[in-house]
C-alpha cells in the first residue's frame, strides 16, 4: 500500500528566539512541518541537507543578512519560494527583495491571518498540500473587535469579566473607535446573549421623538397614536439596552431616564401603570462625560447611575500595531463586497497608513481601505490608491527631542515606544527595527545609568516578550 509523501517543511530563519518560537508554533498548529535556523549559515545547511518547501527569513540578522541568504538560497534552490520578514524600519529592503524575486514579504508585527494567507499562496504556487488555516487568534466567535494591541487585549479581557455581571457600563471613546462593537461584544459574552440587544442613538433621533422612542406610548395617547408602540426599554426586556451617545440627550429627558434606571420600570405615555423591566444598560459617549457634568449639560446623579463600570476605547493612533491587521481585514471585506481581487498593501502604502492621525479612527480607516480596493487594479494597494479625507492630516512632526546627545535621543525613542505598546518588548523591538536582545541590553544599560525603565516593575523572565504575531 502506497502512502502519500509528506509535505516539505517550511524553513523559518530569525535570530530572535522569541520570534522563531512563535512562528514555528503557529505554523505547526496550522499543520505545517517546520524546521528552524537562527542564522543564514544554519539555514543554508538545511537547504543542502533536505528538500525545503518554503523559506521565511528575517531581513536583518547578524552575520549573513536576510538579503544575502536570499541570494545564496536561490542559487541552491532556484524555485524555492522565499518570504521576507521585515520590521517597519526595513520595509525598503523588503521591497528590493521583491524586485529580486522574493515571493512576498510580511511587515512585523503581522497577524496570524496575514501569515496563513501568504503561506497558502506560496505553497499553492509550488503545488504543495496546504493545511486548513485555524481561526484567527484575536477574533474568536462573537468578537467583532480585531486587535493584537496589548492594551486592547487587556480591555477585552476586562470586558469579558464584567459581562458576566449585571452592572451598568459606560464606554467612552472618540467617534469611530468601535464603542457599539464593544457593547455588542459585552452582550454576547453575557448571560443575556440569547436575549434582545436593542440600541438607540440618542444623537440621531430628534429630541421631540426621542421620548416616545425610549419609553413608548399606548394607542390613543395623542393625536396620531393609532396603535400601541413599545419603547426601546420595553423591547430590551430581559436583554441589553445600548444608549449610544447618551451625552447628546436633553436635560429634561435625562430626569426621566434616571427614574427608569432607579426604579427599573417604565411608564408608557397614556398607559395605565408602570411596566417592570429586567434589562442591562450600556451607555456610550464620545465626550468625556464628567466634563459634561461640570459644564451643566449632564446630570451628575445620572452620570453616577451609568458610570458604574467605565471602559475607555483607545483611538486608532494609539493602536498603531493593529494597522497591518486591520488593513488585511478591510482589504478582504472590501474585495468581497466589490468583487475585486486585492491581496495586500504595499510597504510604502502601509507606511502612509501607519503615519496618520486617523481623527475618524477605524471608521475613517475602513473608508480609506475600501476606496483603495476600488481603485486598485494590480492586486496590491500602493500609495496612489490611498485617498484621504480632506480633514485627515498626517501626524505632526514630533517636537525636537529634549535630549542633547545621541544616547539620550535613542533612550527617549526606546522608552516612548515601549510606553506606546503597553510595555510589550517584542512589539517595541519590532517597531524599532531591532532585536529583542538588543532592546534588553539597551534597557539594562539605562538602568545602570540610573534612568527610569518602564519595564522594571514587570514580572521576571520573558512573559512580556511573547507578544502576538
Amino acid at each position: 500500500m502506497m502512502h502519500p509523501s509528506p509535505a516539505k517543511p517550511i524553513l523559518v530563519v530569525d535570530d530572535d528566539p522569541a520570534m522563531r518560537l512563535a512562528l514555528s508554533e503557529s505554523l505547526r498548529q496550522s499543520g505545517h512541518p517546520v524546521v528552524i535556523a537562527s542564522n543564514g549559515e544554519e539555514a543554508l545547511g538545511h537547504c543542502r541537507e533536505q528538500a525545503i518547501g518554503l523559506m521565511m527569513t528575517d531581513i536583518r540578522m547578524p552575520g549573513m543578512s536576510g538579503m544575502d541568504l536570499f541570494q545564496e538560497a536561490k542559487k541552491l534552490m532556484p524555485s524555492l519560494p522565499i518570504i521576507i520578514m521585515s520590521a517597519f524600519g526595513t520595509i525598503q529592503a523588503a521591497v528590493e527583495a521583491m524586485k529580486s524575486g522574493a515571493f512576498d514579504y510580511l511587515v512585523k508585527p503581522f497577524s496570524q491571518e496575514a501569515l496563513e494567507t501568504v503561506i497558502q499562496r506560496a505553497l499553492c504556487s509550488q503545488e504543495i498540500p496546504a493545511a486548513k488555516p485555524p481561526p484567527h487568534p484575536t477574533a474568536p466567535a462573537g468578537r467583532a473587535l480585531l486587535t493584537q494591541d496589548p492594551g486592547m487585549l487587556r480591555l477585552l479581557k476586562t470586558a469579558e469579566v464584567v459581562a458576566a455581571g449585571q452592572t451598568s457600563i459606560l464606554i467612552e471613546g472618540e467617534s469611530g473607535t468601535g464603542k457599539e462593537l464593544l457593547a455588542r461584544f459585552i452582550h454576547e459574552q453575557s448571560p443575556r446573549a440569547h436575549r434582545p440587544f436593542i440600541a438607540i442613538n440618542c444623537a440621531a433621533v430628534p429630541e421631540a421623538l426621542l421620548e416616545s422612542e425610549l419609553f413608548g406610548y399606548e394607542k390613543g395617547a395623542f393625536t396620531g397614536a393609532a396603535a400601541r408602540k413599545p419603547g426601546r426599554f420595553e423591547l430590551a426586556h430581559t436583554g441589553t439596552l445600548l444608549l449610544d451617545e447618551v451625552s447628546e440627550m436633553h436635560l429634561s429627558l435625562q430626569a426621566k431616564l434616571l427614574r427608569v434606571l432607579q426604579e427599573r420600570e417604565v411608564d408608557l405615555l397614556g398607559g395605565k401603570g408602570p411596566i417592570s423591566l429586567d434589562i442591562r444598560v450600556i451607555a456610550t459617549t464620545n465626550r468625556p462625560l464628567w466634563e459634561e457634568v461640570n459644564a451643566g449639560r449632564f446630570r451628575e446623579d445620572l452620570y453616577y447611575r451609568l458610570n458604574v463600570f467605565p471602559l475607555r476605547l483607545p483611538p486608532l493612533r494609539h493602536r498603531v500595531v493593529d494597522i497591518p491587521l486591520l488593513a488585511d481585514h478591510f482589504i478582504k471585506k472590501g474585495s468581497a463586497k466589490n468583487q475585486k481581487s486585492v491581496l495586500s498593501v504595499s510597504p510604502e502604502a502601509l507606511s502612509h497608513l501607519m503615519g496618520r492621525e486617523w481623527r475618524g479612527n477605524i471608521r475613517e480607516f475602513a473608508n480609506v481601505i475600501e476606496r483603495a480596493v476600488l481603485l486598485c487594479d494590480r492586486g496590491v494597494i500602493t500609495p496612489d490608491h490611498l485617498l484621504f479625507e480632506a480633514s485627515s492630516e498626517a501626524k505632526a512632526a514630533p517636537p525636537p527631542p529634549r535630549s542633547t546627545t545621541v544616547w539620550e535621543a535613542e533612550r527617549e525613542l526606546i522608552l516612548e515606544t515601549l510606553e506606546r505598546v503597553g510595555g510589550n518588548r517584542t512589539h517595541a523591538a519590532r517597531l524599532l527595527g531591532i532585536s529583542i536582545r538588543t532592546l534588553r541590553n539597551k534597557l539594562r544599560e539605562y538602568r545602570t545609568a540610573g534612568s527610569t525603565d518602564p519595564q522594571q516593575t514587570a514580572a521576571p523572565g520573558r512573559a512580556d516578550e511573547g507578544g502576538t504575531l
